[in-house]
């Protein structure tokens, strides 16, 4: 089942990240949607992702019938801060410009004309939010109020900065995008802010910043009771709590395996003991 934002955009149950694919990125955009994927996450920054790859992609799947309509893209504005030499804009421009060029040259990348999901990356200050902090979110507003984006989100944040926004912002997140660590209640404090407001929260290294609890008897036990894996325990109790998870697994039998954790239901207890395994 589709997941519903506030403002009544439907995005996909299971999202597939681009991040470190590198020049694999193209082969492994063609094998997830062929898994059955149909949302791709990618970001404007060349140190970490290859939107144009992803781009690639997409005109192959174009020619295969899979258009641009059946597909949710998801992409980010990265700042200065977080970008090596390659930027995808002018860095002695204002923080507005930036965002409209960097949007520009997603579109480019994307061989679209639109977005579903548009995410600030992270935000300039460490806590609260300064000057340029309003900037780039009115900025990325701007986007959202002139109908190119159905979407806009942000990613990294911490839940007081989240706070912040839904209360002073013209427009709060839809979408918020956070590493999830067990050992901190799997991002618990943000993802009640989420709820209260109608955030969608996108949990991602829900394996990769968690493999220690990969060696609970009592996870493993769940995943012998279900005849699964481990990771799609892990998806399972992310989609029970209401996230949307993001895999990054370059593995085509792990992509269809992930795919399927919507197949069992966790039981309460289940959910509430997996809610507290890492503290």
């Amino acid at each position: 089942m589709p997941l519903t934002t506030y403002n009544q955009v439907a995005i996909p149950y299971f999202m597939y990240g681009t991040a470190w694919k590198k020049e694999a990125t193209t082969e492994l955009v063609l094998q997830a949607v062929e898994a059955g994927f149909t949302a791709i996450d990618t970001a404007n920054q060349l140190i970490h992702y290859d939107e144009a790859r992803v781009g690639e992609a997409l005109l192959q799947l174009a020619t295969q019938g899979i258009t641009r309509e059946k597909l949710f893209l998801q992409t980010k504005f990265t700042s200065v801060n977080g970008q090596d030499h390659r930027l995808p804009y002018d860095a002695r421009a204002s923080i507005t410009t930036q965002v409209q060029q960097s949007f520009t040259s997603s579109l480019s990348h994307l061989h679209t004309d639109y977005l579903d999901s548009y995410v600030l990356h992270g935000p300039y200050s460490r806590r609260g939010l300064g000057a340029e902090d309003w900037e780039v979110w009115a900025a990325i507003e701007s986007l959202y109020d002139a109908g190119k984006t159905k979407m806009i989100g942000i990613s990294n944040v911490t839940a007081d900065q989240l706070t912040l926004l839904c209360v002073k912002a013209k427009h709060k997140p839809m979408m918020v995008q956070n590493r999830c660590y067990a050992a901190f209640g799997w991002d618990k404090e943000v993802r009640e802010i989420c709820r209260i407001n109608q955030i969608i929260y996108q949990g991602f290294s829900l394996l990769t910043a968690n493999s220690g609890i990969f060696a609970e008897p009592d996870l493993r036990a769940m995943a012998a009771k279900y005849q699964t894996g481990l990771a799609q325990i892990v998806f399972r109790f992310a989609q029970q709590v209401g996230m949307l998870p993001l895999t990054g697994t370059t593995n085509p039998q792990h992509m269809k395996e992930d795919l399927q954790s919507d197949r069992f239901t966790l039981l309460p207890e289940e959910v509430q003991h997996i809610e507290t395994i890492g503290l």
